[in-house]
């Protein structure tokens, strides 16, 4: 039962939802000086921004949409992200085996031109054709697959890029709601008026110039609630589905095959034991909140990867699943696969601003944010120039006190950090590198062996890290901390989430009063 105290809050951006595009506004908007509250109804990236293929690309089949407008975005977007957090993204070569009764290779080869060629890179390498038996990425092919092409694309840990935005949102002075609905928005002279549902701080009124609409795939329901005049535009939601496996190949390349339904797939190493294999594109018409595979996608998934790969899955193999509602521009496509992945920001003329997010891609996430919030800083008559293009994420700087190491050597990065704490195990230190980059520092704290990590709560994941993401990422549910700040929960069985759970509550209940610490203000460094 919420507590029947009631706060207040005044703010110039109210963001309403704590996905991707959610959390880069906020970020983008106080760090231009405005007073930003964001409020998300579940935990940060708890649904679209956790259930992606995890990719930083620019989208090659799009380029058959003619989509060179979006995917020159996306490529030089690709090469900025990858710079801001190279602990949490990092290059990936893709290998597309050539199937003749697709795509003819003429058009491979012209698409990846383009891809080479519509965006400058900085690093990344350009695409080449291969022979598929002199090269590593062949050897678990089918015989008949012969010759491939080879391309770069990059790969990024999305519930985590969620976070570090909230974060460093955060730490700039934006508040950060989880867990905390908006249950009504108003108008409120020349601003909103809104009503936020804490089941730990009770209700909470908030006075705003300027309302932000990144509910996801809740956004048409929550600007029709908003705004009498309804919307302009409408959302498609598409299910996309992935299922991870046990590794199918012992090299680092990833693919990306060609199927007779004219629709791809990737096949991409995940978390050093598995292969993640994904996506499906369904028509979506349930509860986004309650999304799950199916067994016809399941059964889909393993039939495209078995044309390609000598090794055979079945739907017994598979040892996960996550599935996630996509919010897109409804461009009257009338395939699932062919609607554009491009955005819309709308912000009507005919009140306060109230702006709203109409579909994206995590790729495009921060041109998004930059764009929006200039928006809302003409409609409000402030100015500050944007920022987020060469200003690292949390971590993300990956240096040491007086060490300064190059911007995207992680090894270079992994190897000092081994070299100040060789007490850590290398698969953990390893981990933390990744996760956490920089602030892996802060989250050990004066940790100089294993036992000062304190208890062991499920395989590899101890109380002092989990006490880090209660204080810091808010965290709060064992499902918060093993499937989207540490992607640690293939490893764990059922008694050890439910002992990882218990740990959490007790802390809770005894550090916060019984306040849930998902909830809170300013993130801790």
């Amino acid at each position: 039962m919420a507590p029947s105290t009631e706060a207040s809050l005044d703010c110039d951006v109210l963001i309403v939802g704590g996905g991707i595009n959610g959390v880069g506004i906020a970020r983008d908007a106080v760090g231009r000086g405005l007073r930003v509250v964001l409020c998300e109804q579940h935990d940060l990236a708890q649904h679209t921004s956790s259930a992606s293929t995890k990719l930083v690309h620019g989208g090659l089949r799009y380029l058959e949409y003619y989509e060179f407008k979006l995917v020159r975005k996306a490529l030089q977007e690709r090469e900025v992200l990858l710079s801001t957090a190279p602990h949490i993204m990092w290059p990936l070569r893709f290998v597309m085996p050539h199937d003749a009764t697709q795509r003819p290779s003429w058009m491979i080869r012209a698409g990846l031109f383009l891809y080479d060629h519509l965006a400058r890179r900085e690093f990344l390498p350009g695409s080449e054709g291969i022979t598929l038996r002199d090269h590593p990425a062949g050897a678990p092919l089918k015989g008949r697959f012969n010759k491939g092409f080879v391309y770069s694309d990059g790969w990024v840990d999305d519930a985590r890029l969620v976070v570090l935005n909230a974060m460093d949102a955060s730490e700039r002075g934006a508040t950060i709601l989880t867990r905390t609905p908006c249950t009504s928005v108003r108008r409120d002279g020349d601003g909103w008026r809104a009503t936020l549902d804490s089941a730990e701080r009770g209700r909470i009124e908030v006075r705003t110039r300027a309302v932000v609409n990144a509910a996801g795939p809740w956004a048409g329901q929550f600007a029709a609630s908003a705004l009498s005049a309804g919307r302009s535009y409408g959302l498609r939601l598409i299910k996309g589905s992935h299922i991870i496996v046990p590794r199918l190949f012992e090299h680092e390349y990833a693919y990306i095959f060609q199927n007779p339904d004219k629709r791809i797939i990737f096949a991409i190493p995940y978390q050093e034991e598995f292969t993640l294999i994904g996506t499906t594109d369904l028509e979506y018409t349930g509860e986004p909140g309650r999304v799950t595979i199916s067994p016809e996608e399941t059964a889909y998934l393993c039939e495209m990867a078995n044309r390609y790969f000598s090794r055979q899955i079945t739907p017994a193999d598979v040892v996960g699943t996550y599935s996630g509602v996509r919010p897109l521009l409804d461009d009257n496509s009338s395939q699932a696969s062919a609607i554009t992945r491009d955005y819309l920001l709308e912000c009507p003329d005919d009140a306060p601003p109230f702006l709203n997010i109409w579909g994206g891609k995590i790729t495009t996430y921060r041109k998004l944010a930059e764009e929006g919030v200039a928006l809302l800083q003409r409609r409000l008559g402030t100015a500050a120039p944007d920022w987020t293009a060469k200003a690292p994420l949390p971590g993300g700087d990956l240096q040491f006190p007086g060490m300064l190491i190059e911007r995207y050597d992680f090894a270079g990065f992994l190897r000092r950090f081994q070299g100040r704490h060789p007490w850590l195990p290398p698969a953990l230190a390893h981990r933390y590198a990744r996760n956490y980059g920089s602030r892996a520092e802060k989250m050990l704290g004066d940790a100089i062996s294993v036992a000062d990590l304190g208890i062991e709560l499920t395989p590899g994941v101890y109380s002092r890290e989990v006490g880090y993401l209660m204080q810091v990422e808010w965290a709060r549910s064992a499902e918060d901390v093993l499937w989207r700040r540490t992607k640690c929960g293939l490893h764990s069985k059922p008694a050890d989430v439910e002992r990882l759970q218990q740990w959490m509550t007790q802390q809770s209940g005894a550090e916060h009063g019984g306040q849930e610490v998902g909830i809170r203000q300013t993130a801790g460094t």
